[in-house]
């Protein structure tokens, strides 16, 4: 691990954390844009939530980074496309590009 992978592996814990905990209103809203049911986006928030945990865990446990980094990569692409789906300018696509880049680059540096 790096210093770099560490403050990334915060960055995107901390985000997720933040948007699906204290701004879980806006994302109901957006999944209502999506069309999506709540099931789906509980279950998508549940999981960024337990995989944004393992990452923190990852500071302390390395072996637990590369899962749930490419999964939440994973998680940033659906984001994506339902960011071009549902037509949305440029600027809500930036987070979640953000954090697929973020995702990727621990990753990354999780498994050299």
């Amino acid at each position: 691990m790096t210093k770099y992978s560490i403050v990334a592996q915060i960055i995107v814990a901390l985000s997720i954390l933040y948007v699906w905990i204290f701004r879980f209103d806006n994302i109901g809203k957006e999944f209502n844009e999506y069309g999506l049911n709540a099931l789906t986006r509980s279950i998508v928030g549940a999981t960024k939530i337990v995989l944004s945990t393992l990452l923190l865990a990852g500071l302390w446990y390395p072996s637990l980074i590369p899962i749930p980094a490419l999964l939440l990569a994973f998680l940033m692409v659906s984001a994506q496309y339902f960011h071009f789906k549902t037509g949305h300018t440029w600027q809500k696509h930036i987070p979640s590009f953000f954090l697929l880049i973020l995702c990727l680059f621990i990753a990354w540096v999780s498994l050299k």
